[in-house]
This record gives C-alpha cells, structure tokens and sequence, in this order.
C-alpha cells in the first residue's frame, strides 16, 4: 500500500470516525413508583384490560426493574411476578367441560374412519389372486429356487418359518 499524504488523511479521518460515539436518545427509566390503585387487584383485572393499557403497565413495571429492585414496593413487584408468570393467557385453567370435549371429539373421529373403512371394505371388488395360499406356497417355491436370502431367510439350511404364506386356502 502506497503512503501519500492523500492516504494517510483518509485513514486518519476513518480512525476518527470510529472512535466518536453517536449518542442515541433515550427516555430515562421512571424513578417514582407506580400507583398503588393501578396496581391493586391486579389478578382480577388483567384479563379485561385493553392490551395497550396492559402494555404500558408492563413497561413501566419493567423500567421500575431496572432500577433497584430494594426500592419496588411490593405491590409492584407481586404485579410484576403475577404479570410474568400468573394464571392468564397460555397458563390460565382450562374450561372445566374440555376434558368431555376431547373425548368426544376423539369418539367422533374414531366412529368416522371406521364407516370409511367398513365403506370401502364394503364396496370393494373380492382379494386380489395373489392373496391366496396357493399363489403364496408358489411364490415361496419360486423364492428358493432363487435362492433369495441365503443366509436368514427362505432359502437358507434349515428354514422353518411360513415364508410368503398369510393367507388361508381359496375356497
């Protein structure tokens, strides 16, 4: 890299560039505490309160928290634990009947796919040929005569198992 004075002001103009700091505005964490009517009953009356007022409560709960925590009062800090973690939203009780509704809801649909299948068994054409015993025994005959899996299988020494059979004799 080539030193002229031309490049030693641009990188002296970079390095200051990087060293100054942009400061950014920012609205300073509320020092006094929160009301005690706001606060009071909170647990009754979160869950009919507008989500904005919901969310300024919440901010302001939270730049109270940064501060020191010593001087929360204690209202604030069991709306701020109720707030977190408390019996609303996701982690409300459920509907005292949904134990019923699921289990109907499972009984509804067990009942529908066994008429689909009871449906379709019912106008459906006979087995196909190869779902006989003889084309089975056939095929297990074919299988060794392949000598296909010689070392576990139907074609192996000593084999005792149905191979391909499942099905019963064709009547």
């Amino acid at each position: 890299m080539m030193r002229t004075p031309a490049t030693s002001l641009l990188r002296g103009a970079l390095r200051a560039s990087r060293t100054t700091t942009t400061m950014i505005p920012r609205a300073a964490a509320s020092t006094h505490a929160i009301s005690n009517p706001t606060l009071a009953n909170i647990e009754k009356r979160w869950e009919g309160m507008p989500q904005t007022e919901q969310a300024e409560l919440w901010m302001s709960l939270r730049d109270r928290m940064k501060e020191n925590w010593a001087e929360l009062t204690s209202q604030e800090k069991k709306a701020a634990y109720w707030i977190a973690f408390g019996a609303h939203g996701p982690r409300a009780a459920a509907p005292p009947d949904e134990g019923r509704k699921v289990a109907l809801y499972v009984a509804f649909g067990m009942f529908v796919s066994f008429a689909v299948f009871a449906t379709i068994r019912a106008f459906g054409g006979p087995a196909p040929s190869t779902m006989t015993k003889e084309w089975q025994e056939a095929s297990n005959e074919y299988l060794k005569n392949q000598n296909a899996e010689p070392l576990t299988g139907i074609s192996s020494e000593g084999y005792s198992g149905k191979g391909m059979v499942q099905s019963p004799p064709k009547k």
